[in-house]
């Protein structure tokens, strides 16, 4: 980051969102920061991540499962079963929208919630919390939606960078399984920057061996954080 003074929070212990049983603490940074937009690509290139107006990375005492990892656009390359995938959606057109609430994207969003993760805490959110957790008025986001005409099947909340892109988050039809739509918004974020001449994907953490945060592994060549440094993890880790 800048040589200029960067004022970082840790929070307090609280329950693990990945692994029952374990601590998560978190480094954050200070929202009142000036410049937070100008700082964000470096605070990305040092693991950190955004929900809502915040910028935060994993810094857990006792473990170290979140890894940071981003794709290398211009050197991406679909495998067979993603190439399947995107065949499968010839069909669907991705809008880059302006962020924000509507109707259609709260109703699709309730859906997926209740659908993908009940009793998570966000199955029961209301239209305030999808506001304060997708956006900041500092960011530079897109909703970067994906649509059968006009029916609305996923979003993909994405920031948009000079060099790159970070996947804030994404929600989808629950009853469109067979498309898999988290597959496909990954390959059409990676498309969109492809298309910008950009360099990155930012995919949050990749969790080893987690249920739900393991596919991050299958966008290769992924690129992970370790001891400061981007680096190309050995592909028998990517299979384990």
């Amino acid at each position: 980051m800048k040589k200029e003074r960067v004022r970082l929070f840790q929070t307090l212990p609280q329950a693990c969102g990945y692994w029952s049983g374990r601590t998560a603490v978190n480094l954050v940074l200070d929202p009142s920061q000036e410049g937070l937009a100008t700082l964000y690509a470096q605070a990305l290139a040092h693991g950190f991540r955004r929900a809502g107006p915040h910028l935060y990375r994993p810094d857990c005492p006792r473990c170290t499962a979140c890894v940071a990892c981003r794709v290398p656009l211009q050197a991406f390359r679909p495998d067979r079963s993603q190439r399947r995938c995107l065949a499968r959606n010839a069909d669907v057109q991705l809008i880059d929208a302006e962020p924000g609430f509507t109707a259609q994207r709260w109703a699709l969003y309730q859906r997926y919630q209740r659908a993908r993760h009940p009793g998570g805490g966000m199955d029961d959110g209301t239209a305030d919390d999808f506001r304060e957790f997708l956006a900041a008025t500092w960011s530079p986001t897109r909703f970067l939606e994906l649509r059968e005409g006009t029916r609305l099947l996923a979003v993909a909340v994405t920031d948009v960078g000079s060099a790159s892109l970070s996947a804030v988050y994404t929600w989808f039809d629950p009853t469109e399984a067979a498309r898999g739509l988290g597959t496909l918004a990954i390959l059409r974020q990676i498309d969109h920057g492809r298309a910008r001449g950009l360099q990155h994907l930012y995919l949050g953490y990749w969790i080893a061996g987690h249920p739900k945060m393991d596919y991050k592994r299958r966008f290769t060549p992924l690129e992970v954080l370790e001891d400061g440094q981007w680096t190309s993890p050995d592909s028998s880790m990517l299979r384990s």
